[in-house]
């Protein structure tokens, strides 16, 4: 049985060819039980010649569902044109932030006293709060704004909110606030506390 002759490219001087052969079972054999034990033998193999240009043409599967994943993803992102269009749009980031971060964490310095809780930005539901304004607190630290306060209040932050199963929490300064000073110093007592920031 005669096979009709493959066309190969012409060769380039970066093509290598690769042989690859198979066999041919005559049809005689084919209702044996076992063709594939009995005739192997009796053929003998036809090399085909494949260049590395026929494989190189066509991209692997892998290559085409990552490109179908870029363009995908770029039919997620709001054009320019959406954006003057519906301004008031929340992005992608405001509406799973909520979700992604639930826990914050609320810090206020006043003249007087510091006060600190966590929230559930969900439900608005108060987890854990230390304030030097407190009964416990206002009675017994000689001063209720200098730095042992911040290291009382970020203690018992981090102790309240490790009672109600809560590891980490995100705090966002405000507007030209700087992490410094008092600030700084409250929330590195959390996190040496076993809170991790997020």
């Amino acid at each position: 049985m005669a096979l009709p002759s493959l066309i190969t490219p012409p060769s380039t001087p970066f093509s290598s060819p690769i042989s690859c052969s198979y066999k041919i079972i005559p049809k005689p054999y084919l209702n044996h039980p076992s063709p594939f034990l009995s005739c192997a033998r009796s053929l003998s193999p036809q090399p085909i010649s494949i260049s590395a240009h026929q494989l190189v043409s066509s991209p692997s599967p892998l290559l085409r569902n990552r490109q179908a994943f870029v363009v995908h993803a770029a039919w997620t992102r709001r054009s320019k044109g959406d954006q003057t269009k519906k301004p008031n749009r929340k992005s992608w980031k405001q509406r799973t932030d909520m979700y992604m971060r639930p826990f914050m964490l609320n810090v206020f310095f006043s003249k007087r006293f510091i006060h600190a809780k966590v929230v559930h930005r969900g439900t608005s539901k108060v987890i854990s709060v230390a304030s030097t304004n407190a009964k416990d607190l206002r009675n017994t630290l000689p001063s209720l704004t200098d730095d042992d306060a911040c290291r009382t209040v970020g203690q018992l932050i981090a102790e309240r909110s490790k009672d109600a199963d809560v590891f980490a929490v995100t705090f966002e300064p405000k507007k030209n606030e700087r992490i410094e000073g008092r600030l700084w110093l409250l929330l590195n007592t959390i996190k040496e506390n076993g809170i991790i920031f997020v």
